[in-house]
């Protein structure tokens, strides 16, 4: 590729099914002003939750009704905007969403304080009435987090603030995604090649070591170069993070994280300790890829270089076809189904083009398909990332079809365990009917780039996220400096004596994740990618006969309970570093079969 296409050049099969959402940017703006109308309709509720169980259901029904419409509202442009950062009514209609988001928000937060301060056994006995018993495990949930809950007019105050704190994501989100240019890499006879956050995963991943080191570099120099101001953002989404952790009376930010989703900390320590002894098996690893790629010695840029040649290319629907082979154990429906949204009905954004997000996510609402926002480069790794957002889709059609709509959001702990299981399944299958050498090579490159990601890269993040908040709670100062050097203290680490590192430029890897912005989300990358393996291997063993229907159930849960007393059920017990010790297990035997091989 010596150029990227614009979004109207590429074609329209790669594309979101967006007009399933909206026909036309009219028929938002249409429906923008009808939910905008219904908005002060919410004061007719407010003082009135006491009245008695009847005005309750209303105010449920009334309040689920206006939230599905917002939070559709709000989904179809910024998933747009992912797709095509280049068109400029999108930019303003992303703000209106944001701003009917935040007001949405802000009017409704008087419900649970006026719930809190009833008498807790009315309200259990109003929860026994047929319309409301469906509330049960949400108004449990709401008594549990009563402490932490403020006072109506306060919580109206976050509702409103919630609008412009999110602005420093955006923020972040414009410079990386719209403003950041990068120099083209170099390939080794001096022929540029178009650097763009769609692109540069790529190009890490060219047979060309001139190619992959100028892209590392460049890619790395345009975040140096700004360096102050995403420091600036990032430094604020902390302190946002730390004053309301402390305004809603919790120890820390990790508290105030992990304590909504009723997450002992200790499950992030444990990951974390578990994560620290076992870092020697990365350093084994770098000296092992060392000697496969035939170097004196590796550097970053090298971490994610070809261990074959011969990696097969795939095409969109070849890939569909692999991730559907892997996932047979779990049923026609789920493969039906799954095939059906990547084929016809559009879920999948696959196109490369200007203006596209970097990374890959999963995006939907309880009213619209599961969509997925990505770039397909017609390789592995694409079909990998592939599988991962759609067990993140999976988990979302599932889900919605069992579950009403104030159950239909699962926490970001359970999220990554769905993605990962994927990926895992479809890596089994291909391990076991492709013998063939080269393609063992580009599966196990596959494998441990993904692995690499979620319990090097992701630990590490964690890692430098507790540093950072504790730092900020202490009062500590901060600065763009204190960032880098946090950060390429950890790698260095990491990397240990049998990588050669290039510090300054590895300082500022902390710039280029937008995860860092939802604190403590990037630790839960590690414990997913655990339960999954877990899971995975339960079913994969076949002296299981109820794994799968209890993965199945995993999936249909949602927010209905805890993600920890549904990921036990489904036979994992992540209150345990077990499910993180099988899965370094996982990663010595890739160590050892890449060894065998070479």
């Amino acid at each position: 590729m010596t150029t990227v296409p614009a979004r109207s050049e590429v074609p329209i099969e790669s594309t979101w099914n967006h007009e399933s959402v909206f026909p036309s940017f009219d028929a938002w703006r249409e429906e923008y002003q009808a939910a905008m109308a219904k908005v002060p309709e919410i004061d007719s509720y407010r003082g009135t939750l006491s009245q008695g169980p009847k005005r309750l259901a209303e105010w449920f029904d009334f309040h689920q009704a206006l939230a599905r419409r917002v939070w559709t509202l709000y989904m179809y442009p910024v998933m747009w905007g992912a797709c095509d950062g280049n068109n400029e009514a999108i930019k303003g209609m992303v703000g209106q969403a944001q701003g009917l988001a935040g007001q949405f928000m802000a009017g409704a937060a008087f419900a649970e304080p006026e719930l809190l301060a009833l008498d807790e056994e009315l309200l259990q006995s109003w929860l026994r009435e047929n319309d409301l018993k469906i509330y049960q495990h949400h108004i449990d949930d709401l008594l549990r987090k009563k402490k932490h809950v403020l006072s109506g007019e306060v919580e109206s105050v976050l509702g409103l603030l919630s609008d412009p704190l999110g602005r420093i994501d955006s923020i972040r989100s414009a410079l990386n995604d719209m403003d950041l240019k990068f120099e083209p890499a170099n390939d080794s006879s001096g022929a540029p090649q178009p650097l763009v956050q769609s692109t540069v995963n790529k190009l890490l991943a060219s047979s060309d070591r001139e190619t992959r080191k100028s892209a590392w570099q460049n890619y790395a120099d345009s975040y140096l170069a700004f360096q102050n101001t995403f420091a600036t953002t990032y430094i604020a989404s902390v302190k946002r993070n730390v004053t309301l952790a402390r305004l809603r009376g919790y120890d820390s930010v990790l508290h105030a994280k992990l304590s909504p989703n009723n997450i002992p900390v200790e499950v992030f320590h444990n990951l974390i300790d578990t994560y620290k002894k076992h870092i020697p098996t990365w350093h084994r690893y770098w000296d092992v890829r060392r000697r496969a790629l035939g170097y004196e010695s590796i550097h970053p840029w090298d971490i994610w270089a070809p261990l074959t040649a011969d990696d097969p290319e795939l095409s969109y629907p070849a890939a569909v076809e692999m991730i559907a082979a892997g996932m047979a154990p779990l049923g026609e429906d789920y493969v039906a189904t799954m095939r059906r949204g990547c084929l016809e009905e559009r879920w999948v954004d696959y196109a490369i083009n200007e203006g596209k997000s970097e990374g890959a996510f999963s995006f939907g609402t309880y009213d619209s398909y599961p969509f997925i926002m990505m770039s397909f480069d017609g390789n592995l790794s694409s079909m990998s990332t592939l599988a991962h957002e759609l067990g993140h889709s999976m988990h979302s059609h599932n889900t919605r079809a069992h579950q009403p709509f104030h159950y239909s959001n699962y926490s970001m702990f359970a999220a990554e365990v769905a993605s990962n299981f994927n990926q895992a399944m479809v890596r089994a299958h291909l391990f076991a009917g492709q013998n063939e050498r080269d393609f063992q090579l580009a599966l196990i490159q596959e494998a441990m780039d993904n692995i690499h990601r979620y319990f090097f890269i992701m630990p590490t993040l964690a890692r430098f996220e507790l540093e950072v908040h504790t730092r900020m709670e202490n009062d500590e100062p901060l600065t763009p400096e204190t960032l880098n050097e946090i950060m390429s203290g950890f790698y260095a680490e990491g990397y240990g004596e049998t990588m050669t590192d290039d510090r300054r430029r590895t300082g500022i890897t902390w710039a280029q994740f937008g995860h860092l912005y939802e604190a403590y989300y990037t630790f839960q990358y590690a414990t997913g990618i655990s339960a999954a393996h877990a899971l995975a291997n339960a079913i994969l063993a076949g002296d299981d006969d109820g794994a799968v229907e209890r993965y199945l159930d995993f999936l249909r849960a949602g927010g209905s309970d805890y993600a920890i007393p549904v990921l036990k059920a489904a036979g994992v017990d992540m209150s345990t570093p077990l499910a993180v010790e099988e899965t370094f297990k996982v990663l010595e035997g890739l160590v050892d079969r890449l060894e065998a091989l070479i």
